[in-house]
């Protein structure tokens, strides 16, 4: 496949990338500025655009066979998240091309607590985790709103941190994965793994599910 990755630079997107390449196929990086020598692994295809404008976003999704956005903003930044998906999403419906979204977690259900969720439930996320939880959530939902365009949003468990690539995780729809000991968590690798699974084998047109081990 011919695939666009939006936030290609970030911890979660150079996870993709290097998945997206290890499977075969054709990688083009969107990064705000050109690209700076080895950037990128050998075989990506640097595009420079600025997300939020169409008619530079448009072209780097045309003629492709899927866009990826694992965008995330920095501390500080984190209203502009919903902006920066709303543009993704629309460049990819101007483009007709199928859009996954790396989301958050805000939305999930949290196991055993009556109906609370990541973001609802009090005291289980860290202050310093509120303002990109809301951002998340706030992003969910527009998704949902989104007819335009064939999307799949994908949740990460509670951790999700750098680990091994192990080619196991478990997949869900509405509700925090845990393990036997509840924790809920899985590897950026394997969160790539699941990603582009899911990518070579749609199961899931605007769904929004969750992966964990």
């Amino acid at each position: 496949m011919n695939i666009t990755i939006l936030g290609a630079t970030g911890s979660v997107g150079k996870r993709i990338v290097d998945e997206a390449l290890a499977r075969g196929h054709e990688v083009t990086a969107v990064s705000r500025t050109q690209a700076k020598p080895g950037a990128f692994p050998d075989g990506v295809t640097p595009y420079a655009a600025d997300v939020r404008d169409q008619r530079q976003l448009v072209p780097a999704m045309e003629g492709q066979d899927l866009a990826i956005s694992a965008l995330r903003p920095p501390e500080g930044l984190e209203d502009s998240l919903v902006p920066l998906t709303r543009a993704v999403l629309e460049s990819a419906a101007s483009a007709g091309v199928r859009t996954l979204v790396v989301g958050g977690a805000a939305r999930l259900l949290v196991p055993g607590r009556e109906g609370e969720t990541v973001l609802s439930s009090p005291d289980f996320l860290p202050a310093s985790a509120i303002a990109i939880a809301r951002a998340c959530q706030a992003q969910y939902e527009h998704c949902l709103r989104e007819t335009g365009v064939d999307w799949t949003y994908l949740s990460p468990p509670a951790m999700l941190e750098p680990g091994k690539r192990t080619g196991r995780y478990r997949l869900g729809t509405d509700t925090l994965i845990t393990n036997e000991n509840g924790m809920s968590r899985i590897s950026m690798e394997d969160f790539a793994v699941a990603l582009l699974d899911e990518a070579e084998t749609p199961r899931h047109s605007r769904r929004a599910i969750t992966v964990g081990y």
